[in-house]
């Protein structure tokens, strides 16, 4: 999932997201947190779209939005089109090649944060491509210190906290934003993971198929999380962040 003009993701973590991003339970919960921002119809640029997994998701519950993708590969481009029967073109977040104003909501899942993405350059396209009053969409890997060799692998170049990522699309010019934590049930787990039993240089990515009830269980946990938030519980760390805003 990226967008930049220089290397992009490697080919065979192309191919661990393409097999993964159906079922996989980080795939399954990231998909339902970001549905839930989005409006039923308009014009929706995915920004970065990987293989396609969260448009072919989107094809099925948003049947009234219009959808478009943009990916740095042109291979991975080719498979995002044929999996979810979007408009996807080959092209680079830096530098988006669609007229001003065209989208009503942009979404953009972990993308901002590859080291082949210049930042203010990526956030100011996506704003130019909204039309006023369009929504942006941003998930993006959380907390600088929990950088690990999964990070390195994919060519993750910065982790957010939630008031950092806040301050950047104040700069940018956007307005009514709302960033918070997510994933902070499994933090835990993810230290664990990341920072003592995958802690070497060339430990392989997270993006891989789970045991079925490890993966339920997973999973679970997610849609807790979810449950203790429309209850009023905001957490204060996260593995992730969710950003949202709006085009003035």
């Amino acid at each position: 999932m990226i967008g930049g003009q220089k290397a992009g993701v490697d080919a065979q973590e192309y191919a661990l997201m393409d097999a993964a991003e159906d079922g996989m339970w980080w795939y399954r919960a990231l998909h339902a947190r970001i549905l839930a921002e989005l409006p039923e119809h308009g014009r929706l640029l995915d920004a970065g779209c990987g293989t396609g997994g969260f448009l072919r998701r989107l094809r099925e519950a948003r049947p009234g939005l219009e959808l478009s993708g943009i990916e740095y590969r042109p291979e991975a481009a080719r498979r995002a089109a044929e999996k979810s029967g979007a408009a996807v073109i080959a092209g680079s977040i830096n530098a988006l090649p669609h007229p001003p104003r065209s989208f009503d909501v942009v979404v953009s899942l972990d993308v901002l944060c590859h080291a082949a993405v210049e930042e203010a350059m990526a956030l100011g396209e996506l704003r130019r491509v909204l039309r006023p009053g369009g929504l942006l969409v941003l998930n993006l890997p959380a907390l600088p210190w929990l950088t690990s060799a999964h990070d390195r692998r994919v060519h993750t170049a910065r982790r957010y906290t939630r008031a950092g990522i806040a301050a950047l699309l104040a700069r940018t010019g956007f307005v009514d934003i709302r960033a918070r934590y997510w994933n902070s049930l499994l933090l835990p787990l993810m230290v664990l993971q990341r920072k003592l039993l995958a802690r070497r240089a060339d430990a392989p990515s997270d993006v891989m198929r789970f045991p079925p009830w490890l993966d339920s269980l997973l999973f679970a946990a997610t849609r807790l999380e979810s449950w203790l938030e429309r209850r009023g519980i905001v957490f204060p760390a996260g593995g992730s962040v969710l950003a949202t805003a709006r085009r003035p």
